[in-house]
């Protein structure tokens, strides 16, 4: 392994674009976590025609994964949560190589998980909670039960990641694992969905309740940035401003029905607007409540 080290580190050091290097070994037998591979190699560069490639070669008997990105698309993954992988590969990997402290100076932001972070992750994923969770509520109500059942599954990830975010930590790929321990109660309705022998249907009620009056309650604490960007200006806000708005860019495609349930709950209220001197189209906008 060290002659290996030594390697990434005398050809990687001769290529000004790359600002830091990690290396991420196996941690068991198959590991999703390196997709397979004996170790991922993340190289971290400022060249963007190179920062989306990767290499899958063999070097000392050792089956590498070798990974360019860019910092801008490491922070989209750290942001966005999507690929939990990354997460462990800047807490886990060994770092080979970091100029400027690049990678180091990742490594304590994720570990420190500042607010603001943490509130625009709790965004995202209620925003997809509340997708799943409508979209099972519609299906059980057609008796589509097993795409009821899909979804509702999937929002009960989400709630999780949730519990996980709001207890200070990020989500792991091993979500269930950490929800045991922070809150046991979501991992029994984790068990009860996936174990028990009630019916089908029943399982997914349960869930959709227990969600109604649990994470439904988070709504205004999980929408906090966009509940205080709608209370930035005096002027209520059209759909396409805030669509347009780089910080909602991840819940883009979820906002008209974020927005619908924020007004449903009191959280946000409709204005009527209009350029039509007739008044026959009327475009609805959006204000907080206290304005």
């Amino acid at each position: 392994m060290d002659s290996l080290k030594a390697y990434w580190v005398e050809r990687l050091r001769q290529d000004e674009s790359v600002m830091s290097v990690a290396a991420v070994d196996n941690p068991s037998l198959f590991s999703a976590v390196t997709d397979g591979f004996d170790i991922v190699l993340l190289v971290v560069s400022s060249n963007n025609e190179r920062a989306h490639q990767q290499v899958h070669y063999i070097k000392d008997n050792r089956r590498i994964q070798e990974r360019w990105i860019s910092p801008d698309a490491l922070d989209e993954l750290i942001l966005r949560g999507e690929y939990r992988n990354v997460i462990y590969w800047i807490l886990k990997g060994e770092i080979l190589l970091d100029r400027d402290m690049y990678l180091e100076t990742l490594r304590h932001k994720v570990l420190e998980f500042p607010l603001p972070l943490r509130e625009h992750k709790l965004l995202i994923e209620f925003s997809k909670f509340l997708r799943c969770y409508s979209q099972s509520k519609e299906y059980i109500l057609d008796e589509h039960l097993l795409d009821a059942y899909n979804n509702i599954l999937e929002a009960l990830h989400h709630w999780a990641r949730i519990v996980i975010i709001e207890s200070g930590n990020h989500p792991e790929v091993t979500v269930w694992r950490q929800v045991k321990t922070i809150n046991p109660g979501v991992y029994k309705l984790y068990e009860e969905l996936t174990l028990s022998k009630e019916t089908l249907k029943q399982r997914v009620q349960l869930v959709l309740l227990a969600s109604e009056f649990s994470v439904m309650s988070k709504m205004e604490r999980c929408c906090r940035p966009l509940i205080e960007l709608l209370a930035s200006r005096e002027e209520a806000w059209s759909l396409q401003e805030l669509q347009q708005r780089p910080e909602l860019e991840d819940i883009k495609a979820d906002l008209p029905l974020l927005l619908n349930k924020l007004v449903k709950k009191s959280l946000a209220k409709e204005i009527v607007f209009t350029h039509d001197p007739e008044l026959s189209v009327l475009e609805m906008r959006y204000k907080d409540v206290k304005s």
